[in-house]
């Protein structure tokens, strides 16, 4: 089967099916099927490509445990955590994987470590792209897109920042395919060789910026919340300058109080 997916919620399977009959895809029948991915009819290394955005929050209450199913995954509650693991296992050798997934996922302590630990080992973990807020329904959840290959470990980490300073709403500055761009070019897909940071010393604060093996494998538990941009406004006056711009809009202020004052006694009379 060329293309495969699933979802636990009947109505978003029917519009997951129809959006792809719209594109000639699944005309004769749909590849999309209702299930609990993480707990039902699961096989190991079956795709070559991998594209997923997994449910946010907890499991639903009638849902099975997934540690006592999954006996290769290593044991966490954590819902997002555990649909990591279940991507890592159903990609191929060789394979490719582009997934969304929360901050704790590269941050959290405990059993997400050690996910962690086994994707760096075992996957090329080759590009973090962080999102901004007010992309998803959810407000103030912060996300990234991983992508990784399977078959070597993890070297060096390309991470571009559209986060610091962007600013999205779902109503009024939806994020579209053209505020990626920048990120498509520096991305460089089908030869990441070529690629070149646009961070510097001289520039701080580009967006696109490579991590060494030794900078991500000596990173506390091994989070991977890189961070660098700094956008802050630095106010470089001395106290004296700051002083007199104080006396300045002091001045302006009394000045229109008194004009509003005319004004008004203009008006009574």
């Amino acid at each position: 089967m060329l293309f495969f997916g699933a979802d636990n919620t009947p109505l978003v399977v029917t519009l997951a099916s129809m959006n792809l009959y719209l594109h000639d895809i699944g005309t004769a029948k749909s590849p999309i099927v209702c299930q609990d991915s993480l707990t039902e009819n699961y096989e190991a290394g079956v795709y070559n490509v991998v594209l997923a955005n997994p449910p946010f929050g907890t499991r639903p209450q009638a849902a099975g445990n997934v540690s006592g199913i999954r006996e290769d995954f290593i044991p966490t509650s954590d819902n997002q955590v555990n649909f990591l693991q279940h991507i890592m296992s159903i990609v191929k050798t060789d394979g490719r994987v582009g997934v969304v997934l929360p901050d704790n996922v590269l941050t959290d302590g405990g059993a997400t470590v050690k996910v962690r630990e086994k994707l760096l080992k075992e996957f090329n973990l080759h590009t973090i792209l962080r999102l901004p807020t007010g992309i998803f329904y959810a407000n103030g959840v912060k996300t990234n897109v991983l992508f990784f290959d399977k078959g070597e470990p993890t070297q060096d980490i390309w991470v571009y920042d559209y986060r610091t300073g962007i600013k999205h709403t779902l109503a009024t500055k939806p994020m579209k395919r053209g505020d990626l761009d920048d990120f498509v070019v520096c991305y460089c897909s089908g030869h990441r060789q070529d690629r070149k940071q646009t961070y510097s010393e001289e520039n701080p604060n580009g967006r696109w910026r490579k991590f060494s093996a030794g900078e991500v494998y000596s990173r506390d538990q091994l989070k991977l919340d890189f961070k660098w941009m700094d956008l802050s406004e630095k106010d470089d006056r001395t106290l004296a300058e700051l002083l007199q711009d104080i006396k300045d809009k002091s001045a302006n202020i009394v000045k229109a109080v008194a004009e509003l004052e005319r004004l008004i006694g203009e008006v009574d009379e």
